[in-house]
């Protein structure tokens, strides 16, 4: 067995999948405290020099005072410090040998792709319309992705969104070629990209 074979089955393994949840769960839950506490602090007093507003694009305090970083009628940041430790949970409870129903999982898997899509609109706002970027934000948005990521190969590998058969096979047939992982690297590879094209050397104050 070759040593990329062994990495894709390694990858298949409940200590890899539920670890690396684990970790991108801990780094969103961190970056949605962070925001909060930002989120306070301009409730307070909206021009307050936040630590991350290092420049007129790299600027927290921007998003932060924005319509869209209060969708539902409060900071949006919010919202992570409730759905992570959820993620948290699942991730800590199966390293301990707990397995969810599937009917459990299915829905994890509906809210977080909903979350997901928030992660992402909210971006595409802050690109396109806010005219900013927060740093702590982009994290979210990094760790979202890893986190959907991983429970979409979770949930994939045990069958657990009641998928047709042949759907089913086509999918675990990709997992095990690693094609999942080649996703992720070339979904984040386009969010840098986008990011680098639209704003260029102005990210560094240039």
């Amino acid at each position: 067995m070759d040593l990329l074979e062994r990495f894709h089955r390694f990858r298949q393994t409940d200590g890899w999948i539920f670890s690396t949840m684990l970790f991108s769960a801990c780094i969103s839950l961190a970056a949605a405290f962070v925001l909060s506490i930002d989120a306070i602090e301009l409730a307070r007093n909206p021009y307050a020099n936040l630590s991350c507003n290092i420049n007129q694009v790299i600027s927290c305090g921007t998003v932060g005072n924005s319509p869209q970083a209060h969708l539902f009628g409060f900071p949006n940041a919010f919202l992570g410090l409730v759905a992570e430790p959820v993620v948290i949970t699942i991730a800590v409870a199966s390293l301990c040998k707990v397995k969810f129903p599937r009917g459990f999982m299915l829905a994890a898997q509906i809210v977080y792709t909903l979350g997901l899509i928030f992660a992402y609109w909210m971006f595409a706002q802050a690109m396109w319309v806010i005219g900013a970027l927060c740093p702590w934000c982009l994290l979210v948005t990094l760790s979202t992705t890893l986190v959907f990521a991983t429970l979409t190969h979770l949930n994939i590998r045990d069958n657990n969104l009641f998928l047709p058969a042949k759907v089913q096979s086509a999918l675990e047939s990709g997992l095990r070629m690693g094609l999942d992982l080649l996703v992720v690297v070339l979904w984040l590879a386009v969010v840098v990209g986008l990011v680098f094209g639209k704003y260029g050397m102005a990210l560094f104050g240039a």
